[in-house]
């Protein structure tokens, strides 16, 4: 111990050692000491070395220090000690500022140092792995001091340090359980180390996300106050913006999370918009930019949309259009309020129509698209603020045919409001204006409303403008190349010929109403001729740019400027390879290509407002094609032109015929679908009939039984009615008709309950109907068999009436003896008589109930005779249709046959045309014909599959 303080601060009368050799007498005794006291203090004064004799310590005593985290680990203290020290020797002090050039030197080579330490400790990646096993520790002494060393690691060589702790197990989860520690240091410092960990490294970002990290950084931005909060709040948001930018995996997790509607109560600030601090403004500002990572114009469109309306419906972009109405806000957050609009309702209808509906609150209300465009035509305003409302007009009219329409509305005579400012109003006054600045937003502005929108460029035709008192009015197409003519600024020239080539772009009309006036291509021609210095060159290929559309776009209607004859001019006054030089002159520009990259308007100086995004796309796509139209010769053009008309007249052709057949086909398949519905429901027929006639079977079966039982009793009867007679008023003839009586009295009940069964078996065929024409014949025989039960009743019923009539004659043979003297036998007689009587009646009694049993039998039968008919009827009705429909099947298929002979012919056709067309040298792609070929082997193959289920049937 007396050695130590004598090494740090003690006083010697012998010379003092240098701090080279304090350094080293140092790390031998760490190295040598045994026990952990001095262990301890030898690392305690390296620490208090380790700032001012920086390079020392770190290149003597880093491995001491290493061996320490290792074989020590159990005790806190000299834990932290060693992890300062490493800290002091790797961690590069920013906070000086250099005054001069030797301070400069100096900090650069502290940084070098730095980052040579960092290299020597992440050489061994068990040296990192090690520190994160050490951030386990929760001692406060041992945890934040290795927090702060791994962030410096980080910040001198990330890329190592990151691909070390993304292999390390668990490495990731380790630093985010710093977030969940309650000392507010180390979570802080943990945000800062995450910050660097998720630098640049996508695969990081996502596991850091999948760790819930959006779920615990916005509850620390909640807990610290929101827009309100301090230096924390600002760290939450740097580092969801490392989350979030440029990962779209973690944007659709965030989507998903419903993290989007938490961002809401961000932005909810309040009428008192007075004393902003620099803090809050600071956090409002990364809170807008974090809105604009989740809507970029570089995501996926998916992506952007479904975020955008998410945050149409959550009532995030209600509130941000609040804040762009709202007064006293500062400059900088209106004007990245105004381009996260302009972001959040680029490309989507409903932003867009919302966007359009909201108004100022002034009085009286006006647009928010009008308000904003008066600022952007007024030169006072900071050219910031000017660039951001330029950008939210293009994106409200991006691929927004009904907004453009609006606008344009607003130029037309019938549609102007004299009591009111219109954005029409407005933008003619930027465009005609004094200041450049608000000439090239204009007109840039009045461009986008005509973007890809041939109706819009046709309405602005009908634009006329007053230019002074006594003079006719002249059109706005007319005006704009008019001050083209009167040697304007270059910026001014570059707006107008952008808005004059968007214009009639695509439009023969507007390139005609362009031609028509005779100064336009005399002035074209002599300012593409003209040696003009280096910022003149620009206006020069946009005018060989706007003469090329007029060539390339030209319908030839007007004589004295047709194709040829235009192309004849810029041979003779410019010169073909003159003009495509000229032309070239506007890709080559540095501001064309700053311009290309993204979408928003990002100018360091106005004069460098150059170039609009959307007519680099323009001056892409035309150069080509315009370069090849003024190079060709008219030979070539008409040749060209012939085999393209040809080539329409077979495209449209094959296209009639491809449409034909994808009718052909519906048509078809729709058959079809009746085709298995009609056969579903005949197999269902079928089944029904085949248990209909099993059943009619069984009944035919039951009622042959009962037809050979009755027979015998009908054999019966007759035989016992042959044999009877009577011959007298003899005992024995009474007897044999008493006799008689009984048997007919059996039989007529055995006939009743015959006749029973009888109506139970028809009943059960009532219940079934027949559906098939072969059940007809046995349905008959049934009908048969109940006339001749018919016929027997009515014998029987004649043999009754042969017994009545015998009656009659026995009562008058009484008669005539009843003068005869009455014995004993007589009375019996008598009494015999009575009583044959007697079941006489109730034998009629019993006939009449079977004859009306009978009469209901009849009537049966006559409602299964309907019923058989209305089902043979069906039957026949659904047979004609299947019929009809096979009919109409065949007749498509030779219809079908035809078209395909026909398409072979055309085909043939085609195929020649294209090869006269190789011959040209002319390429032509086969992506019709092989769509063509696709279908023809679609429609054959359906072909077979239809004979086939024919064949089938």
């Amino acid at each position: 111990m007396n050695y130590i303080f004598g090494v740090i601060g003690g006083q010697s009368a012998g010379p003092q050692p240098t701090g080279a050799e304090t350094v080293q007498k140092l790390c031998d005794r760490v190295a040598s000491s045994t026990l952990l006291e001095d262990r301890r203090d030898a690392v305690r004064a390296l620490k208090s070395l380790s700032k001012k004799y920086r390079l020392e310590v770190g290149t003597k005593a880093m491995d001491h220090l290493l061996h320490i985290l290792r074989t020590d680990s159990s005790d806190t203290e000299i834990l932290g000690y060693a992890l300062d020290t490493l800290y002091n020797i790797v961690c590069n002090d920013e906070e000086e500022e250099p005054d001069d050039s030797e301070e400069e030197n100096h900090q650069k080579q502290e940084d070098d140092m730095g980052i040579q330490f960092t290299d020597k400790f992440i050489q061994e990646p068990d040296n990192v792995t090690l520190l994160l096993t050490l951030l386990e520790e929760f001692d406060f002494h041992v945890r934040w001091p290795g927090v702060k060393l791994l962030t410096a690691l980080l910040k001198n060589q990330c890329a190592q340090a990151q691909g070390i702790i993304l292999v390390s197990p668990m490495g990731v989860s380790r630093l985010m359980d710093l977030l969940a520690d309650s000392r507010e240091v180390i979570r802080n410092d943990g945000l800062l180390l995450l910050q660097q960990l998720t630098k640049g490294n996508a695969a990081i970002q996502k596991i850091v996300a999948f760790e819930n990290a959006f779920e615990r950084l916005l509850d620390i931005i909640t807990e610290e106050g929101s827009s309100d909060g301090g230096i924390v709040v600002e760290d939450c948001l740097l580092l969801l913006l490392n989350l979030l930018k440029n990962n779209s995996s973690n944007q659709n997790f965030f989507k998903e999370g419903s993290y989007i509607q938490r961002m809401k109560p961000w932005f909810e600030v309040g009428d008192d918009n007075s004393g902003w601090s620099a803090q809050k403004v600071t956090n409002l500002h990364l809170m807008l930019q974090l809105v604009r990572v989740m809507v970029s114009p570089v995501n996926s469109p998916g992506g952007t949309s479904s975020c955008q309306k998410a945050m149409f419906q959550c009532g995030l972009l209600q509130q941000l259009c609040t804040i762009l109405m709202a007064t006293g806000v500062p400059a900088d957050i209106l004007t990245e309020t105004i381009n996260t609009v302009s972001e959040v309702i680029r490309g989507s209808d409903v932003n867009q129509d919302y966007f359009a509906s909201v108004n100022a609150p002034s009085n009286p209300p006006r647009p928010a698209i009008v308000v904003l465009l008066m600022s952007m035509v007024n030169e006072r305003q900071p050219f910031v603020l000017r660039c951001a409302v330029l950008y939210c007009f293009q994106c409200f009219l991006y691929k927004n045919h009904k907004g453009q329409g609006e606008i344009v509305a607003t130029l037309l005579p019938s549609t102007i409001d004299a009591n009111s400012i219109s954005a029409g109003q407005l933008l003619c006054g930027g465009l005609f204006s004094a200041d450049s600045l608000s000439n090239w937003c204009a007109a840039v502005a009045l461009a986008h409303a005509l973007q890809d929108n041939l109706t819009q460029k046709e309405q602005l035709l009908r634009v006329q403008l007053a230019t002074s008192l006594g003079k006719p009015p002249v059109s706005l197409l007319q005006q704009c190349t008019n001050i083209l003519s009167q040697g304007s600024r270059v910026q001014t020239k570059v707006g107008l010929l952008m808005l004059l080539c968007t214009w009639i772009c695509n439009c023969p009309i507007a390139v005609m109403h362009f031609l028509h006036n005779q100064d336009n291509v005399p002035f074209l021609t002599g300012q593409i001729s003209e040696n003009l210095g280096e910022d003149e060159r620009l206006v020069q290929g946009l005018c060989a740019l706007l003469l090329g559309i007029c060539i390339y776009y030209n319908d030839n209607s007007l004589e004295n400027y047709t194709k040829e004859k235009l192309k004849q001019l810029i041979e003779k006054r410019i010169g073909k390879e003159n003009f495509v030089e000229k032309l070239g002159f506007v890709t080559k520009h540095e501001l064309y290509s700053r311009a290309a990259q993204k979408p928003q308007p990002a100018f360091s100086t106005p004069e460098h407002m150059l170039f609009d995004h959307e007519f680099t796309k323009l001056v892409k796509e035309l150069e080509g094609v315009i370069t090849k139209a003024v190079l060709k010769s008219s030979e070539e053009e008409k040749k060209e032109e012939e085999v393209k008309k040809t080539l329409e007249q077979h495209d449209s052709i094959v296209t009639q015929y491809k449409e034909l057949i994808r009718e052909q086909d519906s048509q078809l398949k729709e058959l079809k679908e009746q085709m298995a519905s009609l056969t579903s429901q005949n197999e269902k027929l079928q089944n029904t009939t085949t248990q209909q006639l099993s059943q009619i079977q069984q009944h035919k079966d039951q009622y042959n039984i009962l037809k050979l039982k009755l027979g015998k009793d009908n054999q019966q009867t007759g035989s016992q009615a042959d044999g009877a007679h009577v011959n007298g008023l003899q005992l024995e003839e009474l007897s044999q008709l008493r006799e008689q009586l009984e048997d007919l009295h059996r039989q007529n009940q055995s006939l009743q309950t015959q006749l029973t069964e009888k109506d139970n078996v028809i009943s059960s065929l009532q219940m079934g109907v027949p559906s098939a024409e072969g059940s007809t014949s046995e349905n008959t025989e049934i009908l048969r068999e109940v006339e001749k039960l018919k016929a027997q009743l009515q014998s029987q019923t004649a043999e009754i009436t042969q017994l009545q009539t015998e009656r009659q004659e026995l009562l008058g043979r009484c008669e005539t003896r009843a003068t005869v003297p009455v014995t004993g036998e007589d009375s019996g007689y008598t009494e015999k008589i009575a009583e044959l009587e007697s079941r006489l009646s109730t034998q009629n009694t019993e006939t009449q109930k079977l004859k009306e049993e009978v009469k209901a039998l009849l009537e049966s039968k006559e409602s299964t005779e309907k019923e058989l008919a209305s089902a043979t009827s069906t039957v026949a009705i659904l047979q004609a249709e299947k019929s009809k429909l096979q009919k109409e099947v065949q007749d498509s298929k030779k219809e079908q046959d035809e078209l395909l002979m026909l398409l072979a012919d055309q085909d043939q056709k085609i195929l020649s045309l294209k090869q006269k067309l190789e011959d040209l040298g002319e390429t032509i792609e086969d992506e019709d014909d092989l769509d063509t070929k696709d279908q023809f082997d679609d429609d054959d193959d359906d072909d077979e599959e239809e004979e086939e289920d024919d064949d089938d049937e």
